[in-house]
Parts: structure tokens; C-alpha cells; sequence
């Protein structure tokens, strides 16, 4: 059953910066259909306090460490430590970037700009900068995945496109286009690569979480994480954005743009 949809159109948003964020969404259905994709929804396990000044556009673990990237402009920055403390390391990100998604790759650590066409590559243990990239188009979401025993990091910028490219280079390799039953699902947000080989994605700007099949690009689940927060918390923050693997379980840690809160979660049937 069709639970709900976002209708054909655009939706644009602006963030506390006055920054504008648009997205083009089509059909990005939220509940199981006729052709069965299954509807999941985030089983909270616990609560973690989240910098509610951070515009959270990346989030991923290694080891114990948490890291999250956030955005605006003159507010963007990197930061590293336990989850819920404040960070061991920090770093900013100067004006005029806007900071999007992160991932980690052996010694290096990515980071993604809005619309600068700006990929760094940094000291994953101090966060240094090291060098810089340019790419065509937007950033938004990246992440690390190993296919066919390749090495790759999976781009999205805002579309149904996911990019592949080379972890050292940062070269395109290739790409593919997302899809449920054969229709686009737009607004890929921050991604990832999680370590039962899908790619999940939030969707921009929904509170929903697309779970991908990184060798066709089908959607092969939406998760709900409606609900996560209180009314007066909601009226402060802004869409979902960040998942990251707990290492070592089947959780996951989500958050969003300025939300109080992280929430440590698995992702069961509805």
C-alpha cells in the first residue's frame, strides 16, 4: 500500500545562513507499494546530545571516533571524538565554502563542498587539509564502498545520480541512476556505505531513508525516521541528514541539520 509520496515538483528551503537548498523530487514513495519494496522505520535503542548550532551535512564512524562535517557559509567545519562529547579535534572551514559530506578512505579523509566544486583531502587524524579537488556540479553526500573488490567512494549530488570515484584521484569512474520501479528518486542526500553492502541514503528533504543496491541503483527499502523529535525541538531544527554504522552492530547513529539530538537506532519492519 502507498503509505504517502512527495508529488512531482520542487522544494526549496533556505537555512539560517539565508543560503537557498533546492531539490527536485519525483515519486520518492514512502511506504511498501505493489511491487513490495519493504517499509522499515528507526527503532530507537538510545539518545546522544547533538551540537544543536551544527548543520550536519556528513556523519561517519571509525573505531570509537565520530565524525561530522557541517555547512553554512562561515559556519562550516570538520570535528572528530566520542559521540555525544565535544569534539577532540575541529577543524573550519573558510568562507566563501559551504562543507557537505565526509568519508574516510584508508589515510585520507574527504570532504565535499556545496557549490564550490571543491573535494579536500585531509589528515584523518588531525584534520589538516592536504590538497584539494575540483569536480563538475554539486556536492552532498559521500561515502566508501568496496564492490567486486574495488575500492570506490559514491558521490550524490541532490539528483538520482550517484557518482563512483577514485579514492586517491578523486576521478570519476562512473555512476549510476537510482530507482524504484523504474521512476527517479531525487534528492539523494548524505550517504552510507554501510557494511552489509547497501548504500543508504537520506532523502532531502524528507525524514526518510532510501536503502540502495550499489550495483543497480534500486531501492530496496525506505525507512521512516518520523517522529525522532519533540514538537518544540522540531521548531528549531531543520531536514534528517547524517547516518553512520555503528561499528561492530546492526545500529545506526542518525541525526539532522541543528537537532538536539542523535539517536542511536536499528531499522526494523513497520
Amino acid at each position: 500500500m502507498l503509505v504517502g509520496a512527495l508529488l512531482p515538483g520542487t522544494v526549496t528551503a533556505c537555512g539560517p545562513g539565508g543560503e537557498d537548498v533546492t531539490a527536485t523530487s519525483r515519486q520518492v514513495h514512502l511506504g511498501a507499494d505493489s511491487h513490495g519494496v519493504p517499509l522499515l522505520r528507526a527503532e530507537v535503542r538510545d539518545t546522544l546530545p547533538h551540537d544543536p548550532q551544527a548543520f550536519t551535512q556528513g556523519l561517519e564512524f571509525r573505531g570509537d571516533s565520530l565524525y561530522e562535517s557541517t555547512g553554512l557559509v562561515g559556519r562550516s567545519s570538520l570535528r572528530a571524538g566520542r559521540p555525544g562529547k565535544p569534539p577532540a579535534v575541529y577543524a573550519e572551514l573558510k568562507a566563501p565554502l559551504f562543507g557537505e559530506g565526509i568519508t574516510l578512505s584508508g589515510d585520507k579523509l574527504w570532504q565535499l563542498t556545496w557549490r564550490n566544486g571543491i573535494a579536500i583531502e585531509r589528515d584523518p587524524t588531525t584534520l589538516a587539509e592536504r590538497r584539494r579537488f575540483t569536480y563538475q556540479g554539486e556536492g552532498w553526500g559521500l561515502c566508501h564502498h568496496r564492490f567486486s573488490g574495488r575500492q570506490q567512494l559514491v558521490m550524490s549530488n541532490g539528483t538520482d545520480r550517484l557518482t563512483f570515484r577514485d579514492p586517491s584521484t578523486f576521478k570519476a569512474t562512473g555512476s549510476i541512476d537510482v530507482r524504484q520501479d523504474g521512476q527517479p528518486v531525487t534528492g539523494l542526500n548524505e550517504l552510507e556505505c554501510a557494511p552489509d553492502g547497501f548504500i543508504y541514503s537520506n532523502v532531502y528533504p524528507t525524514d526518510t531513508i532510501v536503502r540502495i543496491d550499489p550495483s543497480t541503483g534500486t531501492v530496496t527499502a525506505h525507512i521512516d525516521a518520523t517522529g525522532l523529535l519533540t514538537p518544540s525541538e522540531r521548531s528549531g531544527a531543520q531536514a534528517l541528514n547524517g547516518i553512520a554504522a555503528v561499528p561492530g552492530t546492526n545500529l545506526f547513529l542518525i541525526t539532522g541539520k541543528l537537532w538536539p539530538r542523535m539517536f542511536k537506532v536499528r531499522f526494523v519492519a513497520k
